[in-house]
Formats: C-alpha cells, sequence, structure tokens
C-alpha cells in the first residue's frame, strides 16, 4: 500500500524548471499570457511566475520522463499486488497435509506418493575426482515399477504445489524408463565406502519456484515439457530419503489419473 501511495504521489507531481537552473516542485501548471500559473506543493496554493523565467521544453521534456517513469512504477506496483493476492487465494485452496499437489484446470487435486524400489547394482564404479587414487563406489539405483505414471498431464508447463514436512532439495526430474526392466529409473546413488559419503543423481528440469508460506511452493517447468515420464522429488542430500510424485506429460492426452 505504500509504494502504491507514493507511485502515485509521484505521479502528482511534477517540476518547473527555471532558466537559471533551479526548480520548482509542483502539481500542476498552465500559461496565462506572459505569466506561468502553478500550483505549488509546497505553499499548497495557486501561484505564478514570468514565463520567461522557466525553461519551458526543459520543463516539458522532464516531466513527460518522470511522469512515465511514476506510471511504469504504478503498473509493477499493481501486478505486484495482484501477484500477491492470487498467491493467497492459491495457498488457501492448498490442503494442509504434507506432499505434492496437481492443478487439473481450476481443481487442486493430491498426487499420490509414488513406493520406490531401490536395487544395488553388481558393477561398482570408480571415481577419480576426489583423491589421486582410485576410489571404488557402490552404486544404488532408486526406481519405480511401471513403464507410465498414472496420472497423464497434456499441458506443456504443469503446475503443482509441494507442502514440505522439512526444508530439502526438492523440483521436477525427468525419469528414464527402461523396456527390459520394466521400470523407470528416478535417481542413482554412489556411495564412497571409506567415508559413506553419498551422491546424488538425477536429470533435473529447470523450473520456476514461487514460495507461497514457509515450506509451500508453486512449482512448474520454464520450458514446455517434452513428451515422456517425469517426477517431482523431495530429498535431503546424503541421508537416503528420496520421496516422489510421478507424472507422465503426453500431448495429445486428457488427464488422466488422480
Amino acid at each position: 500500500m505504500l509504494a502504491s501511495f507514493a507511485a502515485l504521489l509521484d505521479a502528482q507531481r511534477i517540476a518547473l524548471y527555471l532558466t537559471d537552473g533551479d526548480k520548482i516542485v509542483i502539481r500542476e501548471y498552465k500559461t496565462a499570457g506572459d505569466r506561468i500559473r502553478y500550483f505549488s506543493v509546497e505553499r499548497n496554493q495557486w501561484e505564478e511566475i514570468p514565463k520567461d523565467l522557466v525553461d519551458i521544453e526543459r520543463t516539458r521534456e522532464v516531466n513527460k520522463r518522470m511522469q512515465e517513469a511514476a506510471r511504469v512504477r504504478k503498473e509493477e506496483v499493481e501486478r505486484e499486488r495482484r501477484a500477491e493476492r492470487r498467491a493467497r487465494t492459491e495457498l488457501h485452496q492448498v490442503p494442509l497435509d504434507d506432499g505434492v499437489y496437481h492443478l487439473r484446470g481450476n481443481e487442486i487435486v493430491p498426487l499420490p506418493q509414488a513406493v520406490l524400489a531401490v536395487n544395488r547394482s553388481k558393477k561398482r564404479t570408480v571415481l577419480k575426482i576426489l583423491s589421486p587414487a582410485p576410489i571404488v563406489a557402490d552404486k544404488q539405483t532408486l526406481a519405480l515399477e511401471g513403464l507410465a505414471a498414472a496420472l497423464a498431464t497434456a499441458a506443456p508447463k504443469p503446475i503443482f504445489y509441494m507442502r514440505l514436512e522439512r526444508f530439502s532439495r526438492f523440483g521436477i526430474v525427468r525419469v528414464k524408463p527402461e523396456e527390459k526392466r520394466k521400470r523407470r529409473v528416478v535417481q542413482t546413488i554412489q556411495t564412497i565406502p571409506q567415508s559413506t559419503e553419498q551422491f546424488e543423481n538425477q536429470e533435473d528440469v529447470e523450473v520456476f519456484r514461487q514460495q507461497l508460506a514457509p515450506l509451500v511452493y508453486k512449482i512448474w517447468p520454464v520450458e514446455d515439457l517434452p513428451p515422456g515420464e517425469y517426477a517431482l522429488i523431495d530429498f535431503t542430500p546424503g541421508e537416503s530419503n528420496l520421496r516422489v510424485w510421478d507424472f507422465s506429460h503426453d500431448p495429445p492426452a486428457a488427464e488422466t489419473g488422480s
């Protein structure tokens, strides 16, 4: 409200620029013969000044720029206020339970949390990035059963809401279907035996994140999603606590699933 009032006040204030380089802050002015009548902001009354003491060209040019800048500021304030009102409305629509919710049309619906299968790879990976000597790391694959999610969305930039139970890393990732194993790989974890340090790897999608309240976020892709399998994930690096909510992006399809 203060910003909006300041922008409105700026729009009402202009200045008369004088030939000696000085200026008078005014609300409006008009030419009356060989004099300029103006409403003084300082004294809150109409006053006059000889026209030849006023730099009319500079007054018109500078005031035009000032009023345009004030108009732009006012529009920005209004956009911010509308965005804040929308965010408050959206927040009230997000259920209080921790989890992920999908905006389907004008309805916000919950996504069931997916069940992950953990598979330890028989092969072990040699890492050379942390030490001059090779380090052999164990590798785990976190995957979802089946080749497609129950939820399919046709929206190129689907919108989701996440209500988290703790501060964590979260976002949208692309999951990799494996035809032979009838599964979709979400994340791989490499563990360094000597330190038990973990490194999580996944194919992140660039997203926008809008915080609606503490631990409540609106999230959507920056670019249109290519067709395929995706998931929203939430985890704390190094703690093996990945949570997953999966969905498919299928442009020709209607919205399906819960």
